[in-house]
């Protein structure tokens, strides 16, 4: 198999003729004088993989992702240790630049029938329970180790990435995912609550944190950088302190006009980190799926839904909200066949949010399971979550978690039960109680 490579930059040795002289699979069609034109070449077609033999400090993740996208992979030579590391750390092969031809030839080739392979293989969510059994193994390595042989790679993070999703309305995705966060956080786990929401991120509003910073937008400022390290994200990460644990957020963009900030690419390097530095991760999706074909003839163009896109191609667990009323219903149905066609293989819980008999009539329960049976997908609803706008409302004024400020309420158990086996939720409840006990006779 031929492999068409184009250069930038000149190496210490005589990298084209090296590779010439040895008369292999690898073919250098095109020297370039600087970074945009390989660019330029790489998304025409012309290669297979792209040397970077001087100006690897321009290398980004986004743009290694991009140029992914067209299937074209990056080899970086660089003297510098640490220039080495962050290119790992975005998807370069980074090699010295005294490399033998002999050994660059085969980094390229095995870093092209790596990529291949990983485009075969795609990725696939899980679908298992949080807290009794614990989520499915992920497929996801969009964004594999590439061979560097004076440094092992990193291990892998064993944190698990769950996604609350659900189509435009309001059907109560925040609500959800900050409670859900603060639930997990209450067994005892470390959790990293992630404002993914490119279009209203309202998180931080939801908890009462005065943050104007955007955490995830600095931390996927780090990641595209390559130098998005545990630290880092744990300086980034806002904490949240509750009566029966503590969680860390990552704030979202503050306007919508800066969605740019979130690139597709950076965001999960973000959530790579993120398993390193937390048990759970709870993302906040945005709704929308489309997937910017307008934008299709420009591959370098950033994609406006690409945040929520690799959000849900990342998670282990998705769980997919939608308002229990004859608007929300349908709104959601045709949701999930949208999802299933982005997001080909997966397989998303069921949640009915704000299920009130005056929206579907008496035993709204029974009434919404039938018309589901009837009309949606084969997923069946895995829990409704009762509509108490009293009880919502009182959390919202105060910042605070339906655990703290209603932890005797249905919709707060409803979510508990939601991610939590059943024994574990009566020993939390038994604890809740007893608190609010002392709180009412102290």
């Amino acid at each position: 198999m031929s492999i068409p490579v184009v250069t930038v930059g000149e190496s210490q040795e005589d990298l084209v003729g090296g590779l010439e002289r040895l008369h292999g699979p690898v073919t250098v069609v095109r020297r370039c004088g600087e970074l945009a034109e390989l660019l330029a070449a790489c998304q025409s077609g012309l290669a297979r993989a792209a040397i970077v033999a001087a100006g690897s400090q321009d290398l980004t993740a986004s743009l290694v992702d991009r140029l992914g996208a067209v299937g074209v992979v990056i080899i970086a030579l660089t003297d510098s240790p640490e220039e080495r590391l962050r290119l790992r750390g975005i998807g370069v092969t980074a090699a010295p630049s005294t490399v033998e031809s002999t050994d660059l030839a085969e980094s390229i080739a095995e870093a092209v029938s790596r990529h291949a392979g990983i485009g075969r293989a795609g990725p696939g969510p899980g679908a298992a329970p949080v807290c009794s059994t614990g989520f499915a193994d992920s497929a996801a390595a969009l964004h594999p180790e590439p061979v560097d042989a004076e440094t092992d790679p990193p291990p892998a993070g064993t944190g698990k990435v769950l996604a609350v999703w659900g189509p435009a309305g309001a059907p109560g995705r925040t609500l959800v995912a900050v409670n859900i966060a603060g639930e997990l956080a209450a067994t005892g786990k470390s959790v990293l609550l992630v404002d993914a929401d490119s279009y209203g991120a309202s998180v931080a509003g939801v908890l009462g944190l005065l943050d104007e910073a955007a955490g995830l937008a600095q931390a996927c400022r780090l990641a595209d950088q390559g130098l998005l390290n545990r630290e880092a994200l744990l300086r980034v990460a806002v904490p949240v302190a509750a009566t029966a644990g503590t969680f860390r957020v990552l704030t979202g963009i503050t306007r919508a006009d800066r969605w740019t900030e979130l690139r597709a690419a950076a965001l999960a390097l973000v959530l790579d980190r993120a398993r390193e530095v937390a048990d759970v991760i709870v993302v906040d999706a945005g709704f929308c799926l489309e997937a910017d074909e307008e934008l299709s003839f420009d591959t370098m163009a950033p994609r406006r839904n690409g945040a929520t896109l690799r959000s849900l191609e990342m998670a282990d667990t998705v769980i997919a909200v939608g308002s229990a009323d004859p608007v929300g219903v349908p709104r959601l149905i045709r949701a999930l066949a949208e999802l299933e066609g982005s997001v080909p293989g997966i397989s998303p819980d069921v949640v009915l949010n704000k299920v009130r008999a005056s929206a579907v009539g008496r035993s709204p329960e029974r009434q919404l399971r039938e018309a589901w049976e009837r009309f949606a997908p084969t997923a069946g609803i895995k829990a409704f979550l009762p509509w108490e706008p009293d009880t919502t409302d009182a959390a919202l004024l105060a910042g605070s978690l339906l655990l703290e400020t209603a932890p005797e309420s249905r919709l707060r158990s409803a979510i508990a039960e939601l991610v939590c086996a059943s024994a574990q939720q009566k020993r939390r409840s038994s604890v809740f109680a007893s608190t609010a006990r002392r709180r009412r006779t102290g």
